[in-house]
């Protein structure tokens, strides 16, 4: 098997700035020819031995030939604590984002695990498989005053990057999704995330269990995600400095009025989850660098 390119990636970009202290060093090592499992195992018992993710006490990060055949994905992470890594950017950016945000990871997985263990597979997930499904590959949670939070739900484009721009010193936007954090390593206008919200005032280190508190199975179900073109975040792109950057119905939309604003198991499929993929029982496609990425109709 050819061995992995690692493209150089700029760690001074704004949606690395959350990862960057842990995930640089990692990196570094991966592209110097350490297997990414290796790699962020060694990350994350050096984080231990700090006091830190005791959370993930026990678990490891293994390579992708462990999963059996026919074993899904999440159950076997369920099961074995243990989550396969492959040797490419969208595994890596995955292991990052457990080494975050452990418990918001950890409830993903147990709801996903625990729909398996009812239903199977299956082809179609249902509406709590694939919201959880979405917030894990191209989540991304927005701390914010009101007023921010209140312009995004009601695609107010104007508003959230013009009239009420100010305001973004007091905000800021988490990528915690591993297909968003792996498309932004080419960044480009259409790239949009699927977003929650938590109170602008909330601690950093109380980040992770606020939202793996939120992430209730009913409430994930409702696909409570808003829309946000991410380069239009002030501060994240040169261009959005101009009024015109907003003024582009194509990436930036409206809300539909004959359309409920929640995600569908269409949205899905016009993002490219692949219906059959290449870890067993895991239907989201093995690489979402394809992914449509202009979906905030």
């Amino acid at each position: 098997m050819a061995a992995t390119t690692w493209p150089v990636l700029d760690w001074s970009a704004p949606w690395f700035a959350s990862l960057r202290a842990v995930a640089q060093p990692l990196y570094a090592r991966i592209a110097a020819g350490e297997t990414v499992a290796d790699a962020v195992n060694a990350g994350l018992a050096g984080l231990q031995a700090q006091g830190r993710l005791a959370l993930l006490a026990g678990w490891r990060f293994v390579p992708q030939a462990q999963l059996p055949p026919g074993m899904a994905y999440e159950a076997f992470i369920y099961r074995h604590q243990a989550v396969p890594t492959r040797c490419n950017l969208h595994d890596f950016f995955n292991a990052m984002v457990w080494l975050h945000y452990p418990r918001l990871k950890r409830q993903l997985n147990v709801l996903q695990a625990q729909q398996i263990g009812q239903a199977g597979v299956g082809a179609v997930r249902g509406a709590l498989r694939d919201a959880a499904t979405l917030l894990d590959e191209n989540g991304a949670l927005l701390l914010a005053p009101p007023a921010l939070q209140q312009a995004l739900r009601g695609r107010d484009w104007m508003q959230l990057g013009v009239g009420q721009r100010s305001l973004w010193q007091q905000a800021r936007l988490l990528p915690i999704g591993h297909a968003l954090l792996e498309k932004l390593v080419q960044p480009r206008k259409s790239i949009c995330a699927h977003v929650l919200c938590l109170a602008g005032e909330t601690p950093a280190a109380d980040v992770d269990d606020a939202l793996a508190l939120q992430c209730s199975a009913d409430w994930l179900a409702q696909k409570p995600f808003s829309p946000l073109p991410v380069l239009g975040v002030p501060g994240w792109w040169a261009g959005n400095e101009e009024v015109c950057f907003y003024d582009d119905p194509f990436v930036f939309r409206s809300a539909r009025p004959d359309k409920p604003t929640q995600q569908t198991e269409r949205t899905l499929r016009s993002l490219n989850f692949a219906p059959a993929a290449p870890r067993s029982g895991h239907t989201v496609g093995a690489h979402l660098s394809p992914f449509v990425e202009n979906h905030s109709q």
